[in-house]
């Protein structure tokens, strides 16, 4: 697996390919706008090119954007709605001139308007995001989630419902979330759980449609539906569940990244890296 963390892009987003690369990430998950505002300018263009640049002569890849979490699909509130969908447009077009692979996105939140209509509204306002950036390469993944409060994506058959409505295999897919699988009541701590768990994605999904994998341990116990991330192996999933993960040949070219608490320079990146590296068999 190819191992990385979530990276700040504070002084232009080549500085989260330093800051990864300093830490010793293979791929590095990042926002390319600020995360607590629905709106942002365009991208400068000498910072696209400028990460460009310094991607190129690290080669580092891949590089993939997590969309803004005030975004939800499935928002019931008109205003909400629209800001979602305009703010998502412009992370989907940013991410494109970055030539960045992926963007994650968490489904959505229904808020009272119930689960099928909610899955329903995320699916096609995908479908209609992907046909209005027709040619564009970025392939959105819909992430597992753990179901917290009326959170969406938390079972297989959500996401497969929603890609089968979105009807757009060359540029839709699925992060797998294991804190949030957790949560959602998927166990991956022993070798039978992971493999019963796995083979139920596999049937459901399938695993040709697993682009991303976030590497998190779960504050909350199994079947909790708490959406709380704890360090690798500091959680109720343990060690063992990420062992799993990481001597799994199917998943040798797959990224994973954390989404840990982190610090300023970066030492807690690092020691959680240094965790999962040692769980690799050699």
């Amino acid at each position: 697996m190819l191992l990385g963390a979530h990276i700040s892009i504070a002084g232009g987003p080549h500085k989260a390919i330093e800051r990864g690369l300093e830490i010793g990430c293979e791929t590095i998950q990042i926002f390319v706008k600020s995360n607590r505002r629905w709106d942002a300018k365009p991208m400068d263009i000498s910072k696209i090119e400028k990460f460009k640049e310094i991607r190129n002569q690290f080669k580092i890849e891949p590089i993939f954007s997590h969309n803004t979490y005030l975004v939800n699909l499935a928002s019931p509130d008109n205003n909400t709605y629209k800001k979602s969908v305009d703010c998502f447009l412009y992370e989907i077009i940013t991410s494109e001139q970055l030539g960045l692979e992926y963007i994650v996105m968490h489904p959505g939140s229904h808020l009272g308007s119930g689960e099928e209509t909610g899955l329903k509204k995320i699916a096609e306002s995908v479908r209609k995001l992907l046909l209005e950036t027709e040619g564009s390469k970025i392939r959105i993944l819909l992430e597992t989630m753990a179901g917290q409060g009326s959170n969406l994506g938390y079972k297989f058959e959500q996401l497969k419902f929603m890609m089968d409505i979105i009807d757009y295999p060359d540029r839709i897919g699925v992060c797998f979330d294991t804190c949030h699988a957790f949560a959602a009541g998927y166990d991956i701590r022993t070798e039978k759980a992971y493999n019963e768990t796995l083979d139920e994605f596999n049937s459901v999904i399938g695993l040709e449609n697993l682009y991303v994998i976030h590497l998190n341990d779960s504050a909350g116990d199994l079947g909790s539906r708490i959406d709380r991330h704890q360090h690798i192996g500091q959680g109720k999933i343990g060690l063992e569940g990420f062992r799993h993960f990481l001597n799994d040949k199917r998943f040798e070219k797959i990224p994973g990244a954390m989404e840990t608490t982190k610090d300023k320079e970066g030492i807690i990146d690092r020691k959680n890296l240094e965790v999962l590296r040692s769980l690799i068999d050699k």
